[in-house]
């Protein structure tokens, strides 16, 4: 990674372990800048994506505002750098002291997701004797066609309120002393790999958008949230340059500012999870370990080949949650030799718990360092202490410097909230 050994990296702290390069964050904000330089937006950065501090550091340095979606991601937004007035909250349940922060902290706005939450922030803001400055997220009905999981832009999805409601909770918003109606918002989930559903969602804000100026409700922003989809496995990703060559005849000179909401797509290809080989070994059927062709495996009566490995669905559960597939590679690469195909699996007590399956790769050894590549996003983010396993540490690479930017969680850390 960069100029650093990820086998040296692996050695000096030890695994499972976060690696994350600085120049390909760096280098995918500049991307984004260049492909929307024409139209007058706004990239705030998913926090839940990646939300550790050095990264949202480095991020918030280069302007880029925060999208939230808790009290807490605010908090570690606001000591990140990133100004309040940068920063929009979202999120289907947001709860009364939340919504306290955010106003008293002048938000650039609180994205409404329902009828009951306009009641309550108007309730908060009043009582506080200040102006919230709101979005309404409208739900399109769009379908994606991405994973189930993590599709939001559906009418059977939790998230946002039909275009008719919209209207209405707009309309309820600009007749409140304490309410500031600025913007329109949608997000349609993630991985999305076409341009076509963000135009859809793009023009039916559009639409909303004009006919609440004609009745006298102006809006500065629109906002068609992220989701961008990067590499998986045979899937390609959505290119800013593509979204944005899309979105800009659409926006024309209509004098709304456009917002951004790219998590995954800045941070995922700058990360690597780092691994070690512990055992191998077959089921029944499964054929002899060593030395064994490439064929493909059935399933079934044929068995499986397993190679286990340190890193567990509580380190990095996109595979067992999405059927996500990330690439793997050897951290030292092998000189030709046997490939085998087999299931890559971690040491947790759960049959869901793997990184991959079926997968063609070179022959390991215990002691082996692989790499699960694209993991800097939604990775440490999701782990957890399942099976009281401690979280792994986060290290920054930048040239040749390698920075540890979270140390490795202890057992003493494990009891240390315990009472």
């Amino acid at each position: 990674m960069e100029d650093v050994s990820l086998e040296g990296l692996a050695h000096r702290f030890g695994t499972p372990l976060y690696v994350y390069s600085e120049a390909a964050i760096l280098s995918q904000i500049r991307r984004f800048e260049a492909a929307f330089h024409g139209l007058p937006h706004l990239f705030c950065y998913a926090l839940k994506a990646n939300p550790s501090g050095r990264l949202c550091r480095l991020i918030s340095s280069r302007g880029l505002g925060a999208d939230i979606v808790s009290g807490g991601e605010m908090e570690r937004a606001l000591r990140s750098g990133f100004p309040a007035s940068r920063m929009i909250f979202s999120g289907v349940g947001k709860t009364e002291s939340e919504l306290d922060w955010a106003v008293r902290r002048r938000l650039l706005f609180i994205n409404v997701e329902s009828e009951e939450e306009l009641r309550r922030l108007e309730g908060v803001a009043k009582r506080l004797k200040k102006t919230a400055d709101i979005s309404v997220r409208v739900n399109p009905d769009i379908d994606p066609r991405t994973h189930r999981h993590i599709t939001t832009g559906l009418a059977v999805n939790k998230f946002g309120v039909p275009p008719a409601a919209a209207r209405d909770l707009f309309r309820r918003a600009a007749k409140q002393k304490h309410l500031r109606p600025v913007a329109i918002q949608c997000h349609l989930g993630s991985q999305i790999r076409e341009v076509k559903p963000y135009l859809s969602a793009l023009r039916q804000l559009l639409s909303l958008a004009r006919s609440l100026a004609a009745e006298g409700i102006p809006l500065r922003w629109l906002d068609i949230g992220g989701g961008m989809g990067v590499a998986e496995g045979e899937k390609g990703e959505l290119n800013p340059e593509s979204l944005a060559a899309a979105i800009a005849p659409e926006m024309g000179d209509y004098p709304l500012r456009l917002i951004l909401e790219p998590g995954r797509a800045l941070v995922a290809g700058s990360g690597a999870l780092l691994m070690k080989v512990l055992y191998r070994k077959a089921s029944a059927g499964g054929g002899p370990l060593r030395g064994t062709p490439g064929t493909r495996l059935r399933r079934g009566r044929d068995g499986r080949r397993f190679v286990i490995v340190d890193a567990g669905m509580n380190d990095f559960a996109r595979p067992s949650l999405y059927d996500a597939h990330h690439p793997i590679v050897p951290a030292v690469l092998p000189r030709g030799g046997p490939k085998f195909r087999a299931d890559v699996v971690g040491p947790i007590c759960e049959s869901g718990d793997f990184v991959a399956k079926d997968r063609l790769l070179p022959w390991p050894a215990p002691g082996d360092v692989w790499a699960v590549l694209m993991a800097g996003a939604y990775g440490f983010s999701m782990s957890s202490q399942y099976n009281s396993r401690p979280r792994a540490a986060e290290v920054l690479v930048s040239g040749h410097e390698a920075a540890l930017i979270r140390r490795r969680e202890t057992l003493k850390d494990l009891f240390a909230l315990e009472r």
